[in-house]
């Protein structure tokens, strides 16, 4: 792939080591040791007799790295035993069978040759020295922030907690449930909002959400959306790329007087404190809005709104912000739990997911999502979000930190930060310095008339970073870690010599306004007051992940979500400090590390997709979707074709596509498939046909989401460009393509990149997240840009800006270590060798369950792609069992469910993944067909119809301690069929949990179950 054919500009490369080249066959710079070739390797032992029955060289030994062995679970001897059963001698007979010639890649991936664990972590340590971490006081919604320890080791560097999936399975998460519980009562405690849901993606995209949600709730009908002058401007860049394909209208005000604009509004969203550190009374602005017909919509400060009035209480409809500074790493911009929350009235509006209470089959409080999870599964285009993930991993560490510090412990760093902005206030007063706003909780504005370069610049050269707020203003924030020393060292910047901060903070009183201190309790329940000490922190933690199932503890085989290994390795680097506390609006140069992580990962994403440019700036796949289409719609406006705006779907994509076309100002065509899955090709030409002159793109999942290779991708993708459509790949199964095909090489021009799927960032629970968007090249100048960092995105041109669609420049590039060591650590071999493995796993599955279950789709070839659906449609109606019932039993067998009814109702999709061994994949293998001569007991008659083992599951520890009226005894509920044995039985804490008494029932913010259970 050569740089030259993209119209972005490229991320400086800061002095340093240099880059990678893109051929493997040359060594890699800093190697000293670089492998040979596999030619050079074979003739060593020949070009020296002598030793050529003395083993390998150490030429031999130097050039292998075990990592691709410990990722990939099936070693050689078990991978020739699935391929025997599938009747095939080796992986690569298996991919000529199973992938089309057509789109199969003939060249090696470019990418620099895999290295031991050890070297990649000295290379990230390298990467991470040329970060340089001053202290940062730039705010704007990102604050440093200290994560208590036992809360980084507990959580974020927890597999119990960063391996386990979405809780879509509640009986087998109700400790990461109860977590989230604890998220959504702190969130509504602090905002006096009743009801929150279980995180965002960032403060942008909540601001962008609580925009759409007004919209759709207010009684006035106006397209116009007031915004706060004094709004974060990552957060208005983000308002105005959502707002312009929804013909919504953003009209700036200043809510610093007493009236707003006469004119049709349909809400108004405030930042509270503002931008510049200002605090208002915006009890007027609630009783405005409100007299029109619109919402109010808050973008709050939590660690604030400890000592100020709550927007709740003063007439809010809407809160959102971001839980960054309760513990969550700045990371260079992220990944943070966004929060919104909403008054009585909204909550079925709410977008995202929610915890709520219902009850399980013995009457007992449980756990579980509610209302709106997956929505877009269920109501597609007319979906109210595309927001398919939260960032749970992040909200728990938030929830946890408001756990462990209480509010009493809250308040204190809250009061602890603003009496030193007040100090550092004061200071600068002594030496006739202004400030532009006499009440302010952390942040002030000091008017700096010609000066602000000068002086940002000063306070730079004195280890601090502050915010050029314009050419006359610098802005200032304190933190929970601001010292003393950070005072001094800003005076001198100012040249300000003498100040005594203990005489200043003796004699200078408050900034806040005493009319909006609060009054109001916060954080009553008990669980914000019990675990004070780390060792009750410790076993709370240890209490709540005991409960779950996650991938430490086996196999998770969802379909359409892969779960693979998350190496150690990959993780280890997130929490080090010159990675996690760096602001994203820190000055680049500050960002040497950062930039060239980022832009080999950018070009290695690019290279293993076949597209000539990447942004890794979204913060999720539902945004990389909404990305994609954004540079669709721009490319086809730039081009004079704005009338293009038909996306045509087919009917088995993912949810959230059809959610995302609609948000990216485009019509959705449905296309149906056909009775093999494929896409019914006729259909497509029907409607290519019909929609010709208005036609902007496709969207088509590859390959499908049945798990099959369809055979016509090309002639798709050439139809829908002949008609001068644009083709878009849906990244989602990329698992069964990395090493083996391009989608930008076989006809598609732009795809979102799941890299908490196939490039190893965990799941977390639901999340972090990162949806990296690839373009072929005359997309690139309409990807994503940022107004604080312009080099995050295009470079400037004729062409209309797109604008940002996460708040931080690099989206969450915290983690971004984690898919950078993995390809570092594969190379091209080891990633291919997952892919063909990944298919391997698949296909075994199936042939091994096939006898036992439908495999309902398979390719010309009778094999599946990297997962398999499995049909229980027949045994449903011949013998009642569902799908649920056999997801239920599983987890008496110790196995967390395949996906449920997606993307065919009555069906389950099996994805084992490369990195589950074959004893693992025999294990469930075996306890399906345990589970299938279980039904024959149900349809032979052996057992009830309605009081058997699967209906009745899950079994939990107390119901077969209690009185047991069940026909069956208890050894069969808990211990079927041999499997699970005492020694490691997972134990479910409630049984089978009622969703429709929870969706009637509606509970979000409650006490632990415990404590329900006993009142």
């Amino acid at each position: 792939m050569a740089d030259s054919a993209t119209t972005t500009t490229p991320i400086p490369q800061p002095a340093g080591p240099p880059q990678p080249g893109p051929a493997p066959a040359a060594p890699y710079p800093g190697n000293p040791n670089p492998a040979p070739s596999s030619s050079a390797a074979s003739s060593s032992a020949a070009s020296n007799p002598e030793r050529a029955n003395t083993g390998p060289s150490l030429t031999d030994l130097e050039g292998a790295s075990p990592f691709a062995a410990r990722h990939i679970g099936p070693g050689p001897e078990d991978q020739a035993k699935m391929l025997a059963l599938l009747g095939y001698g080796s992986l690569d007979e298996l991919t000529e069978a199973a992938v089309p010639a057509t789109i199969r890649s003939a060249e090696p991936l470019a990418l620099p040759p895999a290295r031991s664990e050890a070297e990649v972590t000295a290379e990230l340590r390298d990467l991470a020295a040329r970060n340089r971490v001053l202290r940062n006081m730039i705010g704007l919604g990102y604050y440093g922030t200290v994560t208590p320890s036992v809360i980084r080791r507990g959580v974020l560097e927890n597999p119990a907690w960063y391996t386990a999936y979405t809780p879509y399975q509640p009986e087998i998460s109700q400790g990461r449930l109860e977590a989230l519980l604890n998220f959504q009562t702190m969130v509504g405690d602090l905002t006096a909002l009743p009801t929150a849901n279980a995180s965002l993606l960032d403060e942008g995209t909540a601001a962008a959400e609580a925009m759409t949600l007004a919209k759709r709730s207010a009684k006035n009908k106006s397209n116009t959306f007031l915004v706060d002058a004094d709004l974060f401007p990552q957060t208005l860049a983000v308002l105005q790329t959502r707002a312009e394909p929804l013909g919504i209208e953003l009209l700036a005000v200043d809510l610093g007087g007493d009236l707003l604009p006469d004119v049709d509004y349909f809400g108004v969203l405030a930042q509270y404190p503002g931008a510049t550190g200002t605090v208002r009374d915006l009890a007027w602005v609630a009783e405005a809005a409100h007299a029109r017909g619109a919402l109010f919509a808050v973008a709050a400060d939590l660690l604030a709104l400890t000592l100020l009035r709550a927007p709740g209480e003063f007439g809010a409809d809407i809160a959102v912000g971001t839980t960054q500074r309760f513990g969550v790493p700045l990371g260079f911009g992220g990944p943070h739990a966004g929060y919104i929350a909403v008054r009585d009235g909204l909550t079925r509006a709410l977008p995202g997911r929610l915890v709520g209470v219902s009850q399980d089959a013995d009457g007992d409080p449980a756990y579980r999502l509610a209302l709106q999870t997956r929505e877009q599964h269920i109501r597609r285009e007319k979906a109210t979000s595309n927001i398919c993930t939260a960032q749970v991993l992040l909200a728990v560490t938030a929830a946890m930190y408001a756990t462990y510090h209480g509010p009493d412990g809250l308040s204190a760093i809250a009061r602890r930060a603003h009496r030193y902005a007040t100090v550092l206030a004061a200071g600068l007063r002594t030496r006739g310095y202004r400030i532009a706003s006499a009440s302010f909780f952390d942040t002030i504005t000091v008017q700096v008339p010609g000066r602000a370069a000068e002086l940002w610049h000063a306070a730079r050269l004195a280890g601090v970073n502050i915010r050029l707020a314009s050419a006359d203003a610098v802005s200032i924030s304190c933190d929970e870690t601001t010292t003393y020393s950070d005072l001094q060292a800003l005076w001198g910047a100012f040249g300000i010599e003498g100040a005594q901060v203990h005489l200043l903070d003796e004699n200078t009183p408050d900034a806040l306004p005493a009319a909006l201190l609060r009054t109001s309790a916060f954080l009553t329940h008990p669980v914000f007051h019990r675990h004070r000490s780390e060792t009750a922190m410790l076993r709370y933690l240890r209490r709540l992940a005991d409960r779950d199932v996650a991938l430490d503890r086996s196999m998770i085989p969802l379909g359409s979500c892969t779960m693979k290994l998350n190496g150690t390795t990959e993780m280890e680097p997130i929490t080090w400090p010159e990675f996690a506390d760096l602001h994203p609006f820190a000055p680049l140069e500050q960002a040497g590390g950062y930039l060239t992580l980022i832009g080999q990962l950018e070009r290695w994403l690019a290279e293993a997709t076949g597209y000539d440019r990447v942004s890794v700036q979204p913060n999720a796949g539902s945004q990389g979707e909404l990305a994609g289409l954004l540079a669709v719609r721009a490319y086809h406006r730039a081009q004079g074709q704005g009338q293009r705006d038909v996306c045509l779907i087919p009917s088995s994509a993912h949810g959230t596509n059809a959610a995302s076309a609609v948000m990216a100002g485009m019509r959705v065509v449905v296309v149906g498939c056909r009775e093999n899955g494929d896409v019914d090709v006729d259909e497509l030409r029907e409607k290519i046909a019909e929609h010709r002159d208005r036609l902007a793109v496709l969207m088509v999942t590859y390959p499908s989401t049945h798990g099959v290779f369809e055979e016509q991708i090309t002639d798709v993708c050439a139809a829908v460009h002949e008609a001068g459509g644009q083709v878009y790949v849906d990244g989602a199964n990329l698992n069964a393509l990395v090493g083996l095909a391009k989608p930008g090489r076989f006809g598609a021009d732009v795809s979102h990149l799941n890299l908490h799927k196939t490039f190893c960032i965990p799941h977390g629970g639901g999340g972090p997240g990162v949806g990296p968007v690839a373009v072929r090249a005359h997309l690139a100048p309409f990807l994503p840009n940022h107004p604080l960092h312009p080099v995050a995105g295009p470079q400037r041109s004729a062409a209309p800006a797109v604008g940002p669609v996460s708040a931080a420049p690099w989206g969450s590039a915290g983690i971004l270590p984690i898919p950078w060591a993995y390809i570092r650590l594969m190379g091209a071999e080891g990633l291919k060798r997952a892919t063909q493995v990944a298919v391997l796993a698949a296909n075994y599955v199936a042939a091994r369950l096939a006898p036992h279950y439908p495999v309902l789709y398979t390719g010309p070839s009778g094999l599946v792609a990297h997962e398999c659906i499995l049909d229980l449609r027949e045994i449903t109606r011949a013998t009642g069992i569902t799908v649920e019932d056999v997801a239920k039993r599983l987890i008496d067998y110790g196995f967390h469910a395949p996906t449920m009814s997606f993307p065919v109702a009555g069906t389950l999709m099996v994805e084992p993944t490369e990195s589950e061994d074959r004893g693992e994949l025999d294990r469930f293998c075996e306890a399906m067909i345990a589970i299938r001569g279980e039904i024959e007991q149900v349809a032979s008659g052996a057992w009830d119809r309605e009081d058997n083992p699967l209906r009745q599951a899950p079994h939990t520890a107390a119901s077969i301690a209690g009185e047991w009226t069940h026909p069956y005894d208890r050894a069969t509920a808990v211990f079927p069929a041999g499997h699970a044995q005492a020694a490691d039985k997972y134990w479910p804490p409630v049984r089978r949990i009622d969703g429709a008494y929870g969706d009637r029932n509606l509970v979000c913010s409650c006490p632990p179950v415990t404590e329900l259970a006993e009142g």
